[in-house]
């Protein structure tokens, strides 16, 4: 049986991280610097230097892990893109203050998907007049009910395309869920960076990709998806830095219990995620990126500005403080700034660089504030894990304060606390320990934990989902994310559970279609069901099923602590 070669790339903060793997075996793991003003060079210059240890023929997949779209949302560089939005009767979007333009048309779906009334071709023909010369401005289009009937949005964009020559992204095919607003803004978004994502393909094209085979993206729910589909919807490839830190742990990670806290610590931040009755918690109504509030299903991520890199201050009657800013390079590396690092490697706690030139730092400043170099430095770690102690108490009230929305959950509140620690990043051999002595926890720090989150890339499998939506008064089934619109046979018999099974049937058809596994568990992520009720009768039912191929991971082998 031949072995299957694998490369995972995590493009961070700090550092860009890259791991080979043979079947379940890691073969290397590199590091080189991020650089922010190109990211696609620290990808390329980690991708050369890890396929300098392979030795095989046959092709690699890659998995990459990249900050592109997470950073053209944050430092506002995305493309200039309008909404053109089909809200129907009783919304009033300009009362929602987006921070970018629509425009309105008429029409109408009604909650059940009937057209109540039909789009205005002659507002469509006028949006060519309103949208000005810029042909190529890119636009989103998103009507209110549209994840239960996509007809308006398809015709629009049918309409616009035989002028228009940007990119059009239709909100139908990014969620079926239930959120007008945050549909709208899911949707700007993903034509906002959708640009940058078609340069970024248009550079695999042109390099020699040799001995690269199938890329796949990551994305923020830990599953992957391949450069086409990401060229449709980029959006999805936001916070995918988390998810492989994520999707690390569930590949290295030997921990027994049900309930712990991730902790990802690198030189710029640090990210905790929690684990509740083996699962990692996702955000329930979507992602927030930068004040946005998207329907992008994302793994629930908090990250604080505490890192190996970060900066250090001293004020008289307070003591050290550290972060959020990052510092630099550290001095032990030829850096002006002493940083936490600093401070592991002149206490002996971490091999980098040389250690004279971090003790030295650290007399100097010991000199000044007339205390010891080496006492001064041991503060700096105390401060270390006091702030990171206290980032971990306010995550786990945050999530005890969170609303419960279902009858079990109300009567029955799960058990969230943490009962163990789990870390990962170059740092986390340092801090980790004293993290769970302070928090009285058992402590893992994960094999690899330096290049973890390259690993979790590499390690992750991909994923899709989908939304179904019955309405058997009317005899309709439709599954927005594709496109699928049919009658349905023998309405009066359609049931919940009919409507599961053919949600998963359709999600592994799904899968198959975009070249996916589709022999993984496909679990129910949310469902509803109601009568309706029309004269003191039942007319009919709807139900909705959203479901998943759950992301998983294949397994890695690492070092026994």
């Amino acid at each position: 049986m031949s072995e299957f070669y694998k490369i995972g790339i995590d493009v961070g903060g700090t550092n860009t991280d890259a791991a080979l793997l043979c079947d379940s075996e890691v073969v290397a793991l590199v590091k080189v610097p991020t650089n922010h003003n190109d990211l696609l060079s620290s990808t390329m210059q980690a991708l050369h230097k890890v396929l300098d240890h392979y030795e095989g023929k046959d092709p690699l997949q890659l998995h990459l892990s990249t900050t592109l779209s997470t950073n053209a949302i944050v430092e506002g560089r995305g493309a200039p893109a309008n909404v053109v939005a089909v809200p129907g009767p009783g919304v009033n979007l300009k009362s929602l203050e987006f921070p970018f333009p629509i425009l309105e048309l008429g029409g109408y779906m009604d909650h059940r998907g009937r057209e109540v009334s039909p789009l205005d071709l002659h507002q469509i023909a006028g949006l060519r007049k309103a949208l000005g010369e810029d042909e190529a401005r890119a636009l989103a289009i998103v009507g209110k009910f549209s994840q239960r009937n996509p007809s308006h949005e398809q015709r629009l964009k049918a309409e616009l395309s035989k002028w228009h020559r940007g990119f059009i992204s239709m909100g139908h095919r990014l969620s079926g869920r239930s959120n007008f607003p945050r549909r709208i803004v899911t949707t700007y978004l993903n034509a906002s960076i959708a640009q940058h994502q078609l340069d970024f393909l248009g550079v695999w094209k042109d390099v020699d990709r040799a001995p690269l085979g199938e890329i796949l993206i990551l994305k923020a729910d830990g599953g992957t998806m391949n450069l086409e589909d990401s060229a449709e919807r980029p959006i999805e490839s936001i916070l995918s830095g988390p998810a492989a830190s994520i999707m690390g742990v569930k590949a290295l990670s030997l921990c027994q219990e049900k309930n712990y806290v991730i902790v990802d610590i690198g030189g710029t931040t640090t990210d905790l995620a929690a684990v509740v009755g083996g699962e990692a918690l996702f955000e329930r109504d979507g992602a927030t990126i930068s004040g946005y509030k998207t329907l992008v299903p994302a793994f629930l991520v908090r990250s604080i500005g505490l890192g190996g890199d970060s900066a250090l201050t001293y004020e008289e009657g307070q003591g050290i403080t550290i972060g959020p800013r990052r510092s630099g390079t550290p001095v032990c590396l030829g850096g002006e700034q002493l940083t936490p690092t600093d401070a592991a490697v002149a206490l002996g706690l971490a091999c980098l660089g040389s250690q004279e030139k971090a003790r030295q730092g650290w007399q100097r400043w010991g000199a000044t504030l007339g205390v010891d170099g080496s006492s001064l430095a041991r503060r700096v770690l105390q401060a270390f894990t006091r702030q990171l102690r206290q980032a971990v108490d306010a995550f786990y009230e945050e999530l005890e304060n969170m609303p419960l929305y279902t009858i079990q959950e109300l009567l029955h509140p799960p058990e969230l606390r943490p009962t163990a620690v789990v870390g990962l990043g170059a740092p986390a051999p340092i801090f980790i320990p004293a993290l769970g002595e302070d928090l009285d926890l058992p402590w893992e720090v994960l094999s690899f934990s330096a290049g973890a989150n390259a690993i979790g890339a590499a390690a992750a499998r991909a994923t899709v989902g989908v939304t179904l939506r019955a309405d058997t008064e009317r005899g309709s089934v439709t599954i927005p994310e594709m496109g699928y619109q049919r009658e349905i046979h023998r309405p009066l018999f359609f049931s919940i559970e009919k409507a599961r099974q053919l949600a998963e049937e359709k999600t592994r058809e799904y899968a198959n279609f975009r070249g996916y596994d589709a022999t993984g568990e496909v679990y129910i992520v949310e469902e509803e069901s109601f009568q309706m009720v029309r004269g003191f009768r039942t007319v009919g039912q709807t139900h909705m099923v959203r479901t998943q191929l759950r992301p998983e991971v294949h397994r890695v082998r690492g070092r026994t602590k």
